[in-house]
């Protein structure tokens, strides 16, 4: 059984599905692993504009496999402490290799989406919950942290510290409607509704210039580690000047607009 499956519905558009429905799509190595591999391919297929991520059955992803971590490759020989580093590492690059697409990422949470699944969507450029979706930063109630995977450094960024603060201090349940609410989603729609919405919108990016389109993703991403207006300011600068400078994208959107017509952006000169 492949626990990541990869189609493309739509032209320019790919869906990576988590496919472990028996487990709500929990992370063990065994799906992680081929999670990991299936980002990054798509990241270099240049065919693909934008991609959505979601889960089967009715969960996106329960965080961590509590019945078997599964199986993680070359650890012959090592002891427990350095497997461990080994285990976190690996988790560590999948968040990492959501963030470093080329393409934005849409995750459209159909359901619990739980401790790791929770940095999941957090890694994602944009977040779409069903209407019975939910969220749980599920550490503390294991007896452990709330912080992991970026977690504490995406959820304040997300939804500001005080609610993150409080999210993760307390184990409790988001449900969708106040995930809207608070900003920890772009909007909840029904279920059935779920993957059309997130399509129409990853179709509606794909229309748009690409280096304008991987450029402003960066920069968001960039504002967010920003130490400084100023030092951020720049970055912007520089990502808005290559691309009016070395191609017509700007009077093809003008002449565009005069034509009442779609631009088509060539991204050269």
């Amino acid at each position: 059984m492949n626990f990541v499956v990869v189609g493309h519905p739509r032209p320019g558009i790919a869906l990576v599905t988590l496919n472990r429905p028996e487990r709500m799509n929990a992370m063990a190595f065994d799906v992680m692993i081929p999670f990991r591999d299936a980002l990054e391919e798509i990241s270099n297929d240049n065919s693909v504009r934008a991609v959505v991520i979601t889960g089967a059955g009715r969960g996106f992803c329960s965080g961590a496999d509590q019945r078997s971590a599964g199986t993680l490759p070359h650890v012959d020989g090592l002891t427990p402490p350095t497997v461990a580093l080994r285990a976190m590492e690996m988790l560590d690059n999948v968040v990492l290799s959501l963030r470093r697409m080329h393409q934005p990422v849409i995750s459209a949470v159909n359901g619990a989406a739980i401790g790791g699944g929770l940095c999941l969507a957090l890694a994602s450029d944009i977040r779409i919950a069903a209407e019975d979706a939910y969220f749980r930063a599920a550490g503390i109630n294991n007896g452990l942290t709330a912080s992991e995977l970026g977690l504490s450094y995406l959820l304040p960024r997300a939804i500001g510290s005080s609610r993150a603060f409080e999210i993760m201090l307390s184990g409790r349940d988001v449900h969708a409607d106040e995930a809207e609410r608070i900003g920890l989603v772009s909007r909840c729609v029904p279920g059935e509704d779920l993957l059309d919405e997130c399509f129409d919108l990853a179709e509606r990016m794909s229309r748009f210039s690409r280096p304008g389109l991987e450029l402003t993703k960066r920069t968001l991403w960039s504002g967010l580690d920003a130490a400084s207006l100023e030092a951020h300011i720049h970055q912007e600068g520089l990502g808005q000047l290559l691309v009016r400078l070395l191609t017509d994208n700007f009077e093809e959107a003008t002449a565009a607009r005069k034509d009442k017509r779609e631009p088509q952006f060539r991204d050269r000169r």
